[in-house]
């Protein structure tokens, strides 16, 4: 899964797509080139601290991409990266294939009926609060038992409102200090007990570039060890700044692994 984020404040500028037609066609096509699998469009920047967007305007960020992209790459699934649900509703009648909700439906009570209702897959995430608090609800008594309850709670939810296709995220670095996301990294296999695929978004994340004393910019290589360490743990999805390094991990896993 590879991010193209249109927004101007998203934590790696290298993510970030102009909001216009050719800029984020060359990176689409690069991203196509290096064997992308899912494109993540996102129009709200969701690291810590980052500005509130209206509706409208995240809407007017994201649509024309997504339609444009499908347009283009109708090969290619697309998935939403979005807490609302009339942005999920109008981004996936422009064409795409997957929503991706930081908040699982916890910051948009029609969130979850709208995505049952639009019949696509639904990538539920852990986190507590929103982008603004969240990096002060970090105290859990027993952080795999509460999020794993968590899940078990998103996971009836989604059934319940006709959601047939769930994936997890555990939400590395949303309310969550940097050894709590080491910790639930070395014990991501807890999570299969949900029988639900697992997406991994640690990419670039300052759990990365904290750890190694580097900055955003140079956590690539941290990222690949990471994503290994993913990949031999059970995540089925990787969501990530640089395709290529992440599909040359995915191979060499492969090799060894199956």
């Amino acid at each position: 899964m590879g991010i193209l984020n249109l927004t101007p404040d998203s934590f790696f500028e290298g993510s970030r797509v102009k909001l216009e037609e050719a800029a984020l066609l060359q990176k689409a096509t690069q991203m196509v080139e290096e064997g992308v699998d899912i494109f993540d469009i996102g129009g709200y920047s969701t690291r810590p601290g980052a500005s509130e967007v209206s509706e409208d305007e995240e809407c007017q960020r994201t649509v024309w991409a997504v339609s444009l992209i499908k347009e283009k790459f109708p090969e290619k699934w697309i998935s939403i990266d979005t807490f609302r649900a009339k942005v999920a509703k109008e981004a996936v009648h422009a064409g795409a294939d997957i929503v991706n909700d930081i908040a699982a439906g916890e910051l948009d009570s029609a969130m979850i009926p709208t995505v049952g209702q639009l019949n696509v897959p639904y990538i539920a995430m852990h986190m507590r609060g929103n982008p603004q608090t969240m990096q002060n609800l970090t105290t859990y008594e027993d952080i795999l038992k509460e999020m794993l309850l968590f899940f078990h709670k998103k996971n009836q939810e989604c059934i319940a409102a006709g959601i047939r296709d769930i994936i997890l995220d555990p939400g590395f670095g949303f309310a969550k200090t940097l050894e709590q996301n080491y910790w639930i990294l070395k014990n991501l296999s807890y999570f299969k007990n949900i029988s639900r695929p697992i997406l991994v978004g640690l990419s670039r994340k300052s759990m990365i570039y904290k750890k190694l004393g580097v900055n955003a910019e140079n956590s690539l290589n941290g990222t690949t060890a990471l994503h290994m360490v993913s990949l031999i743990s059970g995540a089925q999805v990787l969501r990530v700044h640089d395709v290529l390094e992440a599909k040359q991990t995915i191979e060499l896993y492969k090799q060894v692994y199956h």
